[in-house]
């Protein structure tokens, strides 16, 4: 029985210091960076995104996850965007999401589970806190910055490397809604 109050005890501690967090997707984005041709860089987002995470009041743990709809990249460019969504890269009918859920979070790097094109990876961001404060509507946000870069092909996408190079930056920009 005294381990099931302290338990109970301990999860209620917990809570009570957790704070449950919806990303606003109208100011939440994603973004990537490839090399084109070793002459240029080309920068893209995904205008589609849903999440939630949670952060202590020591804002040194918590969690996230993160899904984006693959379709919605958009470099700028129709034509470009439509070959990305193909078979050669995204293959969006076959994969419509990319999913990040984590595994820890310890205030400075975020790690977890990437899935891109159905292959699931590890990887590690860096995080950066932007801010947190009441907003003039009376909610609470909170805003994160955080950076990785991949390999294209440990995920399957490996279509006209080097002429787009596999590495890939990857970054994202969160803003939540205290729930």
């Amino acid at each position: 029985m005294k381990t099931l109050l302290a338990a109970t005890a301990a999860l209620l501690t917990t809570s009570a210091f957790a704070a449950d967090y919806q990303v606003d997707a109208a100011h939440s984005f994603v973004t990537f960076e490839v090399g084109h041709l070793g002459v240029s860089t080309t920068v893209g987002r995904f205008n589609e995104l849903e999440g939630s995470f949670t952060l202590d009041d020591s804002g040194k743990s918590g969690s996230a996850e993160l899904t984006i709809q693959s379709a919605s990249v958009d470099t700028n460019h129709e034509a470009r965007d439509k070959h990305l969504r193909s078979p050669d890269f995204l293959d969006v009918k076959q994969f419509p999401t990319i999913i990040f859920k984590s595994t820890s979070f310890d205030g400075e790097t975020l790690t977890g589970d990437l899935t891109i094109h159905g292959v699931t990876k590890a990887v590690s961001f860096d995080v950066e806190k932007v801010g947190e404060g009441k907003d003039p509507w009376g909610g609470y946000r909170a805003g994160f910055e955080a950076s990785t870069t991949i390999q294209r092909s440990d995920f399957g996408v490996s279509y006209f490397i080097p002429g787009v190079t596999d590495e890939t930056e990857l970054e994202v920009f969160i803003e939540g809604i205290r729930q």
